[in-house]
């Protein structure tokens, strides 16, 4: 499942519907283009209780997904704390896996 998980966030990516980084996800919350919020498992608690409370109240959904180490690496990058899917069919995709 994880394997899944990693290859939509990574197709996503490259075709441009992923932010990345805590400054660029904001931003996406902010403006509602942000469809789908995740965030790394071994993120600190305030960065936790941030996004968190953010995308509850735009009713974003998020989830916590992978380490640092891998949320990074499936989308190409160094280590990344949080991703935001901006593209709707990326989003879904991604969230019914997420919830099995």
């Amino acid at each position: 499942m994880q394997n899944k998980i990693t290859s939509m966030l990574s197709l996503a990516m490259k075709a441009g519907k992923v932010v990345s980084g805590e400054f660029m996800v904001e931003n996406a919350i902010k403006d509602k283009s942000a469809k789908l919020v995740i965030l790394a498992t071994d993120c600190s608690d305030n960065t936790k209780k941030k996004f968190s409370d953010r995308c509850t109240y735009r009713s974003i959904p998020y989830y916590e997904f992978s380490d640092k180490d891998e949320l990074g690496h499936c989308i190409g990058k160094e280590f990344r704390a949080c991703v935001a899917v901006l593209d709707e069919g990326f989003a879904k995709s991604i969230e019914t896996l997420l919830k099995k």
